[in-house]
């Protein structure tokens, strides 16, 4: 068997990490071509120690020049590049095969669209190549002619759910359900959340992910860019979508078809099964994770996102379909605002209730041109990152943001 040649962009954060492990599980399957970070110049080199990469990549200089120093001292034999630049290149590298795309934020979409230029396998972790990217990196997937593969719990739950022939997905599914925890303020009084820390926000019950995906989860606005994401990846009208809250995050996503049977995927919330069925698919491979024990399973629960009190506690939820429905370049500026919002929040410059208020202040600031390359893409990523800072000034004056 010819090993896939796997470059992993992001490797430090916890996908990046995660995928690792399962790459550390099958060396007879899997070669780390290459590794990109952004900061973690300690974690980067004891990945390059353990996986031995031919490419290391910083996302700037310094961190570049610290790491090749680091890399000489200890003997290592990886090439070390840092930039934008290099970090494209190793995604659209001839000798790579499969790419993880695990980089957080609008920073990731430029090395996602060259991998999908260049006919990857390419692995989806990163929400904003589409949230952001939409029907401009679908275009790039076609014309490259790669295998996208997401790897959100969730979509890829829905991917396994699906049928094989993506052609009958519109005839035969009625609609797409995922399932949101809730996070770790499901329960919590409403009128309290103006003030959750940033410490309580991280704290998610279930899953351990980065800072700013859990504040996501905990104002739900992850679920908004999933909503978001699936329409672009799997092609159903908005309408088709639906949310429903499962605390006990096992059942990953449902796929409710014409005849009214539901299927689901079900697993253990460890990131590590669909990073591992993104690796291996359309075959199988060991992920590391537990499995489900259904003798000591706890109930299964479910509520509706209309029960009480969650129309304000996850007032952003609805912005997905407001956003989807309004100009193209709209889900852009939504992704903008927030990545700037959630910041603001964890440097304790907003309140936790004060981040959806940015997000529909920006919104409600901006109309889109519709984007026709990555500069419009990345100019309207701009003017929703200043819009949002705006509004942030404007809370910090005490003026009401709605």
């Amino acid at each position: 068997m010819k090993k896939q040649r796997v470059a992993i962009l992001g490797s430090t954060g916890s996908v990046g990490a995660n995928t690792l492990d399962v790459i550390a599980r099958h060396p007879e399957r899997f070669e780390v071509f290459a590794l990109t970070a952004a900061t973690q110049v300690d974690v980067m080199l004891a990945q390059c120690a353990q996986f031995k990469p031919r490419y290391a990549v910083m996302a700037s200089e310094a961190h570049g020049r610290l790491l090749a120093e680091k890399i000489k001292a200890n003997g290592l034999t990886a090439h070390v590049l840092s930039s934008q630049a290099a970090i494209e290149m190793v995604a659209s590298h001839d000798e790579v095969d499969t790419v993880m795309a695990a980089i957080v934020g609008v920073a990731g979409l430029a090395s996602c669209l060259a991998a999908a230029r260049a006919g990857k396998r390419l692995l989806l972790a990163n929400k904003e190549a589409l949230v952001v990217g939409g029907q401009l990196f679908l275009d790039a997937v076609k014309q490259g002619g790669a295998t996208l593969l997401p790897i959100d719990s969730e979509h890829s739950a829905i991917f396994q759910s699906l049928p094989e022939d993506a052609s009958t997905w519109n005839e035969r599914v009625d609609k797409i359900i995922l399932t949101a925890s809730g996070g770790p303020f499901r329960c919590r009084d409403v009128a309290t959340l103006r003030d959750v820390t940033p410490q309580e926000a991280c704290a998610h019950p279930n899953w351990v992910m980065g800072r700013k995906i859990s504040v996501d989860s905990a104002t739900i606005m992850n679920k908004a860019l999933e909503v978001i994401e699936a329409r672009y990846l799997f092609g159903l009208p908005p309408d088709r979508l639906e949310v429903v809250l499962h605390p006990q995050s096992v059942i990953h996503s449902m796929v409710q078809y014409r005849d009214s049977s539901v299927v689901a995927q079900l697993g253990t919330p460890d990131m590590r099964v669909p990073i591992a069925y993104g690796l291996a698919w359309p075959e199988r491979i060991a992920s590391g994770a537990s499995t489900l024990d259904f003798r000591q399973l706890a109930d299964l629960t479910f509520e509706s996102m209309d029960a009480p009190g969650h129309a304000q506690r996850f007032a952003g939820l609805a912005l997905a379909w407001e956003s989807l429905a309004a100009p193209e370049g709209t889900t852009a500026i939504l992704n903008a605002a927030n990545e700037v919002a959630v910041a603001a929040f964890l440097e304790q410059r907003i309140r936790f209730d004060q981040i959806h208020a940015v997000n529909r202040a920006t919104l409600d600031a901006l109309t889109p041109s519709k984007p026709r390359s990555l500069t419009d893409l990345m100019a309207l990523d701009m003017q929703g990152r200043a819009a949002a800072n705006q509004a942030i000034e404007r809370l910090s004056a005490g003026v009401v943001v709605h």
